[in-house]
């Protein structure tokens, strides 16, 4: 039996095997890139990104994703329904072939699916290998059919368990306790990629619940990319009212583009292809930039915003206050990369160009209002640029920003071997005085901050390189900033942020956190960053000194010491501790607890930083009032 929609015809035929199953259990990280969290959650996203597919293909409309009760996972879709006939060349049903063989899919064929999202191809069967059980239900050719599995392993035959009246796939899973770290799903991680999905497949539905909390949300975009860009600027300030959008296809390539600028310092380009986040770019965001950066040029001198003597304005200068979203899609897309989420295609560079310039040099010709306030901008950010670039020489003379001078505050560590060099930032003369007496002088580096540092999220360059404590940490970790950053260069393996566990100390972690995300990313993309966790309370009984680091720890540690003869210090500052508590409780690598500061959703990310770092009070106020249930230390 075959299915024919939109001239397109979906066959056990089009299904092609390439190799097996075995490997996925005993390998899984090879599969899904983890064991952890980022590997549970990816196994929604095989399933969703089979529903997408069939979406792309016009047979789609709705997916459904629900976490169960006991965090399995059931997605739904109103597509075709996969193929339940005997496959030609496993001579199993279709769907026992596509979830028990691996690289078995229509994926692979390109007349049953023109453009295809699964970034790996690995699809529903690593998602059977890993999971306890998994049920499949097949609407098709007016009935519906069932299969179960157990750990990748059929327990049934394909049987036909009753009628239907329309067509889709559901398909239910659990994944393995003895395979995952852990099993429990985030609803705000799933929520993120499934959003994104709707955003970049304009007016699919795509509904996500969750049963143990009694909470849903729809995503339904008919502006598509358009309406994507306006959710990364919600909190932002448009110059550009308007935003430019277009979808155009150049030799079988389909190329959409939605950008609009802001008032703000930063740039965010996100890039996809075949509906995956290519967070490391490649030749699409290239084309784009080059794109960008012409257009704007010529733009700016055939108005004369540049004059003949002008420099012409670089792609940083362009791209200052700049949020775009450009998705393209391939037939043959070629990944590469540490995390296989760069495009490679060579061919795509020229024509995302071509088509980005010929449509934004219409966009500012149409739109003279708009190419007025993006080309003064632009010119504002060189202007910028090229103070800062003197401050820099400036300072270089001065031996600031130059390594053979380091700063008087900094207490230097004897070591220069990354895998155990470490450099404490920390809050106060005070607490550097402690550090600097408890450290351990041959791998741990102290720098004291005094006072806060400036919110760079409302300040460019030029004036973020006048700040003291700035350029004093620049000068330290010796990488360099923004486009001279070079993270080869980096004095210490880790940077720790070692601040008062209080309300004061959580202001300068934030301010550290925004200034390293927009000024020295890779720091974060690195593993750089760590964050550490002094004690709260300290517990006497007798001679012995007990340390908590929470209220649920301190509650804990009293019902192990027993009621009587106690005393509790609760700690406001780093200060309060002499070196040697300080080294013992926080310092002292099998002692201490730090957190590791990572980037797991580059767009959140930002959303973030510009809610509490931003001008707007509105959005500032909204996320305190959602996240006020989470606090756990508040100190007043």
């Amino acid at each position: 039996m075959t299915k024919e929609n939109n001239g397109r015809t979906y066959t056990a035929e089009e299904i092609q095997v390439l190799t097996g199953l075995e490997p996925v259990r005993k390998r899984p990280g090879m599969y899904i890139g983890s064991t952890g969290s980022k590997g549970l959650h990816h196994l929604v996203y095989e399933v969703v990104d089979n529903s997408i597919d069939e979406a792309l293909a016009g047979d789609c409309d709705t997916i459904k994703v629900i976490i169960e009760e006991d965090n399995s996972i059931t997605v739904e879709d109103n597509g075709s329904g996969i193929p339940v006939e005997k496959h030609p060349q496993t001579g199993k049903s279709t769907v026992e072939t596509v979830l028990t063989i691996l690289h078995a899919g229509g994926k692979f064929n390109n007349s049953a699916y023109k453009v295809s999202g699964g970034l790996h191809g690995v699809g529903v069967s690593v998602v059977n290998a890993l999971s306890t059980w998994l049920i499949a239900r097949v609407k098709r050719d007016g009935k519906e059919y069932m299969q179960k599995f157990e750990k990748g392993v059929p327990t049934t035959e394909l049987k036909i368990v009753g009628d239907a009246k329309n067509t889709g796939t559901t398909i239910s899973f659990k994944p393995d306790k003895d395979i995952f770290d852990e099993t429990q799903y985030n609803f705000e991680t799933l929520e993120y990629r499934l959003r994104e999905m709707a955003f970049l497949n304009k007016g699919i539905k795509v509904i996500l619940i969750d049963k143990r909390t009694n909470t849903d949300r729809k995503f339904h975009y008919d502006g598509g990319i358009k309406s994507f860009v306006e959710y990364i600027n919600k909190n932002k300030n448009p110059i550009q009212k308007d935003i430019m959008y277009f979808e155009d296809e150049k030799d079988g390539t389909m190329v959409e583009l939605a950008i609009q600028y802001t008032d703000a310092y930063s740039q965010n380009i996100y890039t996809f292809a075949n509906n995956i986040n290519t967070q490391e770019g490649g030749t699409h965001l290239s084309g784009l930039r080059t794109a960008l950066t012409r257009a704007i040029n010529d733009y700016g001198r055939k108005y004369n915003f540049l004059r003949e003597k002008d420099d012409n304005l670089q792609g940083d200068d362009v791209r200052e206050g700049l949020s775009a979203v450009l998705s393209v899609k391939l037939a043959e897309p070629q990944f590469e990369g540490q995390t296989k989420t760069k495009l490679g295609n060579s061919e795509i560079r020229g024509i995302v160009e071509s088509l980005t310039y010929d449509h934004l040099s219409n966009f500012l010709e149409e739109n003279p209002e708009y190419g007025k306030v993006i080309l003064e901008k632009a010119i504002s950010s060189s202007r910028a640029r090229e103070a800062a670039r003197k401050a820099r020489e400036i300072s270089r003379k001065r031996s600031i920003l130059d390594n053979t001078t380091l700063p008087g505050k900094l207490a230097d560590c004897q070591e220069n071997d990354l895998e155990v060099t470490e450099i404490f930032i920390v809050e106060g003369d005070s607490a550097g005085g402690s550090a600097k007496q408890g450290r351990n002088r041959k791998y741990q580096a102290i720098l004291p901050l005094r006072g806060k540092i400036m919110n760079v999220e409302k300040a460019r360059l030029d004036r973020i390189l006048e700040y003291n404590e700035i350029r004093a940490m620049i000068t330290a970790f010796g990488t360099g900033i923004g486009n001279e950053f070079d993270i080869s260069k980096l004095r210490y393996g880790k940077i720790i942020i070692m601040t008062d566990a209080d309300v004061d100390g959580a202001h300068i972690r934030t301010l550290l956190l925004t200034f390293f995300y927009r000024y020295m990313r890779e720091l974060l993309e690195n593993g750089n960053v760590y964050i550490a966790q002094p004690p709260l309370y300290k517990v006497t009984k007798g001679k012995a000194e007990h340390y908590a680091y929470s209220d649920e720890e301190l509650e804990k540690l009293l019902r192990e010491i027993g009621k009587n003869n106690y005393s509790i210090q609760r700690y406001k500052g780093l200060g309060e501790m002499n070196p040697e508590q300080l080294w013992e409780t926080t310092m002292q690598p099998e002692n201490r607890i730090l957190l590791k500061v990572s980037i797991e959703d580059g767009m959140a990310a930002d959303e973030i930083f510009t809610t509490l770092m931003g001008d707007k009070v509105k959005p500032r106020k909204e996320f305190i009032q959602k996240n006020a249930r989470n606090v756990r230390n508040l100190d007043i």
